[in-house]
């Protein structure tokens, strides 16, 4: 071996010579290294895999995102209202033949100048206009903000399964059917809401998970052994719990973005609370379930709903800041144009009254917006793609975004011969692998739920039923699939989990092999039939024949 002198400071220091290791041996080849490195470290596979997963669904998002580029479905709504907050910071009606000058590239010339009656919050619009202020406006543009945020919740739904099994590879299952998902994929490539709903519950419900985890730790580290606790417990210890802070901001953003989210926040909330009399029980708190109604009760419903609504309201700055515009076009109290109500006496209103003002015209706007989703507005219209909630877990009615149909053989990348002609189709049509076997998938998780009291088996089977059940209320009206959109990512969750069941409670048995071949099935069926409706989800050109293959049913037409 060499030996060196330090010239800093004098001492002698052994170093081993180039591809060596200090005890002279060769060392091994860099790749074995990397491969030894990986596997000694979860912490850094724990990442790698999930990122590598969602690098595959950005590229499947953002792969030819501006075509067709024009505006589809209610892309007229948001991606307008969208430009028009990064102008205004409120959105304004627009000109009647405002999508035409859009198509066409023109930016300028397209408002009113009134404020508009907007039917959900803000938030959605603003995380739109942020790919509209970085590249224009024009269908990648409207669109990016989407495919973005839908990657990056495939990165959080995995990083939040890993949290839950603790295993990597069941992490990346869940991250990789939400990938090649064809809702979630439709939709992470159009700028509606939904997409961004999805990615905030899904935050919040992985903040409650890390909350979990964050609370039982140090609950353990105090109470080493199970034994009758006096008082309140660890009341003290856990009142400040960020995780959980975490996830009322985020559950403020969701509902920001669409209000259905407020079931999927009282639902988790009262779960919350019940996992923490669990915990409290655990460590021999006697009477658990009415002392944690106050030491943890109210300090959930600060740190859930409290803060969710002042994120909310924030969310509504440039209202606040633009009310009297609103107020002189749509009264909200304070003008003759007031639908409904009465008038707020706006005599010697002093200064609180003032600084209240706009709080209380938004209180009113909001009045105006429920009114529209709960009136007979909307009550018994039709659209041709409306479904019923019960047939959306087995995807009984897709939706129609585009289509161009009877496009002629000699239409450049048409395969077709003779008189047969091609077509281009956006589907929002789900993986069935991923649908039918998450339909399977959600009963065993309620059968472990019951069975083995499993908190994780409940809690995916709760949010899924929180976001779902409530549509059946608004059945009289036209609504859709793609309201499905926010429940996908726990659906992926529950078949994740219940493969991670069986393949545990396989182990044991003489036919050990039958879980992991079952389960490489099942991934590779997902993946062959999201190569196969990949076309129909993302405006390729197929001829006629190879698009009656792909509609299994005559309600998917």
């Amino acid at each position: 071996m060499s030996v060196t002198v330090d010239e800093r400071n004098g001492s002698s220091e052994r170093f081993a010579p180039l591809g060596r290791t200090p005890e002279g041996a060769p060392l091994p080849p860099l790749r074995d290294r990397f491969r030894s490195r990986i596997a000694d470290s979860p912490r850094l596979l724990g990442w790698l895999g999930p990122i590598a997963v969602t690098l595959l669904a950005f590229a499947a998002r953002v792969w030819r995102l501006e075509y067709p580029p024009r505006l589809l479905f209610d892309e007229t709504y948001y991606a307008k209202d969208a430009w028009s907050l990064l102008r205004f910071g409120y959105a304004q009606d627009w000109v009647e033949d405002a999508n035409a000058k859009v198509e066409a590239g023109q930016t300028t010339g397209l408002w009113t100048g009134e404020p508009t009656q907007v039917v959900h919050p803000e938030v959605g619009k603003w995380m739109i206009a942020i790919g509209e202020q970085l590249f224009g406006m024009n269908a990648f543009g409207w669109r990016i903000s989407a495919a973005v945020v839908g990657a990056l919740t495939v990165l959080v739904l995995a990083r939040m399964v890993r949290r839950l099994s603790g295993s990597t590879a069941l992490g990346c299952l869940a991250g990789l059917l939400l990938a090649v998902d064809g809702v979630h994929l439709v939709m992470s490539r159009l700028a509606l809401l939904d997409v961004f709903l999805a990615f905030w519950l899904v935050c919040a419900v992985a903040c409650v998970v890390a909350d979990r985890e964050w609370g039982r730790t140090r609950i353990a580290r105090r109470y080493a052994t199970t034994e009758t606790v006096s008082g309140f417990g660890p009341v003290r210890m856990l009142l400040l719990r960020p995780w959980r802070l975490a996830a009322g901001v985020c559950f403020g953003l969701a509902v920001g973005t669409k209000w259905s989210a407020l079931y999927f926040l009282a639902a988790v909330g009262v779960f919350v609370w019940v996992l923490d009399v669990i915990d409290r029980r655990a460590i021999g708190v006697r009477g658990a379930w009415w002392r944690s109604m106050i030491v943890d009760g109210l300090p959930a419903f600060v740190s859930l709903v409290i803060v969710a609504l002042v994120v909310y309201v924030v969310t509504w700055t440039g209202f606040l800041v633009n009310h009297e515009v609103f107020e002189g076009r749509f009264g909200l109290g304070y003008g003759d144009a007031q639908p409904w109500g009465s008038a707020i006496d706006k005599t010697d209103r002093g200064l609180i009254g003032e600084l209240l003002r706009p709080l209380e015209s938004l209180w009113h706007y909001h009045q105006m917006v429920y009114s529209f989703h709960t009136g007979d507005y909307l009550a018994g219209k039709s659209h041709p793609y409306q479904s019923d909630p019960w047939g959306w877990l087995v995807l009984n009615r897709p939706v129609g975004v585009d289509a161009q149909t009877d496009l002629a053989a000699s239409t450049p990348g048409c395969a077709a011969s003779g008189t047969e002609t091609c077509i281009r189709q956006v589907l929002i049509l789900g993986n069935p692998a991923v649908w039918w076997g998450g339909l399977a998938a959600l009963v065993a998780s309620v059968w472990f739920w019951l069975r083995d009291r499993d908190w994780r088996f409940g809690l995916v089977v709760l949010v899924v039923v929180s976001s779902w059940l409530p549509w059946f209320a608004y059945d009289d009206r036209p609504i859709f699939l793609f309201y499905a959109t926010a429940f996908v990512p726990f659906t992926c969750a529950a078949i994740a989990l219940v493969a991670g069941r069986l393949l545990r409670g396989s182990r044991g048995s003489r036919l050990r092999w039958w879980a992991p071949a079952a389960l490489g099935t099942y991934v590779a069926v997902a993946l062959a039939l999201a190569a196969f409706f990949f076309p129909i989800w993302t405006d390729i050109l197929i001829t006629h024949e190879e698009w009656l293959q792909r509609m299994w049913f005559s309600r998917w037409v």
